[in-house]
């Protein structure tokens, strides 16, 4: 259960601070100000969805625990990416509609005696294809992925899971994640590594355009409460980057 933090909490808070004020009790101002710290802490932490702990369950490693699994959320929600890929889809799939329409006879004028042109036909049939996925299937298959992909945050790694096509999983250890860009605070995503452009000149690395699809680099789509995840993952990776620093090395006798 999540502990709140009550306004009468805070003037609580304040009537301990009056009273330690002129006592020269530093310790207890720190201690004062660490319970508040806490209980902010304890209030930002995720609830823990019963159905993504139990997929990530298997996937985790001896010693592992779970702070906080979730699914996306499941509602149609548009990116920063969208503000150029809607354009250029709808732009894409009214070229072809029209080029359709023209090899059709539509406009009255056709290279062949039958009114249609049919090799024009066919082959714009797969860029019209290709133009109503930008526009509106990928939302869809979107839709579909989100119900079949887990996110979970343990004491050791961002965990990614996916039972859509098939099987996927990926994650990275909290010390080895080299940064983290985030896009949003209360519904937001997370990327564990360099968020790589959807269209790029030739020779560099690229993504998806589906945020759901599972690679190299561990992403959480579409969470609830975003900024609350980061900087529960930034705890914990402080906390795990400064136990391996305190991690005695091995030593061999010469």
């Amino acid at each position: 259960m999540q502990s709140i933090f009550r306004p009468s909490d805070f003037f609580s808070l304040a009537q301990r601070l009056d009273s330690c004020g002129h006592a020269k009790d530093s310790h207890l101002h720190s201690e004062i100000i660490g319970n508040l710290v806490a209980g902010e802490n304890n209030k930002r932490v995720n609830a823990i969805d019963p159905r993504a702990a139990q997929k990530v369950q298997p996937e985790l490693m001896s010693g592992e625990s779970i702070y906080w699994a979730e699914i996306p959320n499941p509602r149609v929600i548009f990116h920063s990416d969208d503000w150029t890929a809607i354009p250029f889809s709808l732009v894409w799939t009214g070229f072809f509609v029209f080029w359709e329409a023209g090899a059709l006879g539509a406009w009255g004028k056709s290279s062949r005696p039958g009114g249609n042109d049919t090799f024009m036909v066919l082959w714009g049939i797969p860029f019209l294809v290709i133009g109503n996925y930008m526009v509106w299937g990928r939302f869809l298959v979107d839709a579909w992925l989100k119900r079949r992909t887990y996110y979970a945050v343990t004491n050791r790694r961002v965990l990614v899971l996916q039972e859509g096509w098939k099987r996927k999983s990926s994650s990275r250890f909290l010390d080895a994640i080299p940064k983290i860009e985030r896009e949003g605070t209360v519904m937001g995503t997370l990327w564990f590594g360099p968020k790589y452009p959807v269209v790029a000149a030739k020779g560099r690395k690229t993504r998806d355009m589906s945020r759901f699809s599972v690679g190299d680099v561990p992403v959480f789509a579409d969470i609830d409460d975003a900024d609350a995840v980061y900087r529960l993952i930034m705890d914990l990776r402080e906390k795990e980057v400064g136990a391996s620093i305190a991690r005695p090395g091995l030593t061999y006798n010469s």
